[in-house]
């Protein structure tokens, strides 16, 4: 019998409830979200989640927006194209 293979890990950025931020931020742990950075007094968090737990964050009482990270890429500045 074969387990099902986890999805890829992804980077999110939350906006939570700031006068619940431990709360909300403990519930996310328990739905699988790895916390990479915190920011209290701003509301705001950042951590990794297999992809398919995004919902499950979303879900979560006190969640106000979720966002995947980005990765950007700039041409070096002697590049022709900028």
């Amino acid at each position: 019998m074969s387990e099902s293979p986890r999805s890829a890990p992804v980077g999110v950025v939350l906006a939570v409830d700031p006068d619940r931020f431990a709360e909300v931020v403990a519930a996310l742990r328990r739905a699988g979200l790895t916390v990479t950075g915190e920011q209290p007094i701003l509301g705001t968090l950042s951590g990794t989640v297999p992809e398919d737990r995004i919902p499950a964050l979303e879900a979560v009482d006190g969640v106000d927006s979720l966002d995947r990270e980005r990765t950007i890429r700039l041409p070096p500045p002697d590049s022709p194209i900028q």
